[in-house]
């Protein structure tokens, strides 16, 4: 099993607040976006009256647009249900310093029901229940995420007064690899990469993007439920640290014509003896059976699934043929044309998940992995030959194209329903709907430029 020490323990942050070191504890979950929300409270409260209890939150913090507007179609929460509170509950294996912010600490929480059962469309709660589901079989997830971004010379205040238009990005130039390139925002990399470390992360690496100003900060993979955690801890951090720096960094997939921010996901299964489950030397491409009827599993469930991977309108602006993110649901040896690649050998042989993009909520999308997998596990689905060339021009079937066929494929996904209830698939399917629908009514400036003089 997986361990999952925390990076500080309720003794050791009992003795931080005693001494004056930490005053303010951050009690914190990971909503549908992706963000995290939650409250800051005086550690001293919080040890006496949070520790043991947990605190409350309104439940529809789990039923808002990206605007936090409140929105119909909700079964947990609505005007009709008076919208009341769950229970918000910290995970202690999560409990970390925040060194970003002086005298802070946090800790990751789960979300309940006032009679103790999981809000089960709770995204960490989606994915915990995946694992469950592996744990029958003696099995434990190992995930890493390679979050891109993009930095600019602006600060998030004047970057939205400007309507987002004229920013400065850190680079003009593609950076991929360059170490001069990173060497122009290295106080601010260094920054982040210190800062994660000493909040219990392991850091790798930095390296510069194609995008201009963009880069990618990878971490060491961990048990799936830690490096969603981490993940999501890490992206609230990026942009906080690069506030204080008077920078702006997005992750949304798709800011401009360029290269899209990418967030591949990396899996790999371990038996109870800690034993890699994909690996068989012996086999085709060193392959077990069981990662072949796993990834067989990810080809298949790969289109109904995709609204885990791409959960926003822009999301689709980066599946593009020659962009390095995937239009083909297709699979490959290292082959970074498919939207499923398998790198690596033996205990790291692993398989990488291309679709998702910067704007991905961690937890759904390592939990459609493992759904997709177990589904080609457990009917010893085949595994196609692979693309051994340009997937873009391949006859594979394309990945859905837009949130709105996205959201159709999930709603008639019967493989969805069996592994996350009909619950998790109504409220995610309407959170797509409202998003489509506020698209729907809004008038870009790409219509403005085309239409207002000359149609």
């Amino acid at each position: 099993m997986a361990d999952r020490t925390p990076s500080l323990t309720v003794d050791e942050l009992r003795a931080l607040v005693a001494g004056g070191e930490i005053d303010t504890v951050v009690l914190a979950f990971t909503d549908m976006q992706g963000r995290l929300q939650g409250k800051r409270f005086a550690a001293r409260f919080f040890l006496d009256e949070v520790w043991d209890h947990g605190t409350e939150g309104c439940n529809y913090l789990l039923a808002v647009d990206a605007d936090m507007n409140t929105v119909d179609g909700f079964a947990m929460s609505s005007w009709d249900k008076g919208y009341g509170d769950f229970a918000i509950h910290g995970d202690p294996a999560t409990l970390r310093r925040v060194p970003w912010h002086p005298g802070t600490a946090m800790i990751t929480a789960d979300l309940a029901w006032h009679d103790g059962s999981p809000v089960q469309p709770s995204p960490r709660q989606v994915l915990k229940r995946q694992l469950e589901r592996l744990a029958e079989r003696g099995w434990t997830a190992y995930a890493g995420t390679e979050l891109e971004f993009m930095v600019f010379n602006d600060t998030y205040e004047d970057a939205w007064s400007g309507g987002y238009r004229g920013l400065t990005p850190a680079n003009q130039y593609n950076v991929d690899y360059s170490v001069l390139g990173t060497g122009r925002v290295e106080p601010l990399l260094r920054r982040i990469r210190n800062e994660m470390g000493a909040a219990g992360m392991t850091v790798e690496s930095a390296k510069g993007e194609c995008n201009l100003g963009q880069h990618e900060i990878a971490f060491r993979y961990a048990d799936a439920l830690t490096t969603c955690d981490h993940h999501s801890v890490y992206k609230t951090g990026a942009k906080e640290i690069a506030a204080q720096e008077g920078r702006a960094v997005t992750f949304m997939a798709k800011y401009d014509e360029r290269e899209g921010n990418s967030c591949h996901i990396h899996l790999s299964l371990r038996d109870e003896d800690g034993r890699p489950v994909f690996a068989d030397d012996g086999a085709e491409h060193g392959m077990s059976a069981t990662m072949r009827h796993f990834l067989a599993g990810q080809l298949a469930a790969l289109r109904e699934l995709t609204l885990l991977y791409a959960p926003n309108i822009n999301s689709y602006k980066r599946f593009r043929a020659g962009s390095f993110a995937p239009t083909a649901a297709a699979w490959g040896m290292d082959n970074r044309t498919c939207a499923l690649r398998v790198v690596g050998h033996g205990h790291s042989l692993r398989l990488e998940n291309r679709l998702p993009g910067g704007d991905v909520n961690p937890y759904l999308a390592v939990a459609g992995m493992i759904a997709a997998g177990l589904h080609g596990v457990e009917n010893k689905l085949e595994l196609p030959a692979p693309e051994t060339g340009n997937a873009y021009k391949g006859d594979a079937e394309h990945v859905p194209a837009t949130l709105r066929e996205a959201a159709v494929l999930w709603h008639g996904s019967a493989l969805a329903r069996g592994a996350f209830g009909e619950e998790v698939v109504r409220h995610y399917l309407n959170m797509a709907t409202v998003e489509q629908e506020a698209y729907d009514t809004a008038v870009t400036d790409w219509e403005r430029f085309r239409s207002f003089e000359r149609m």
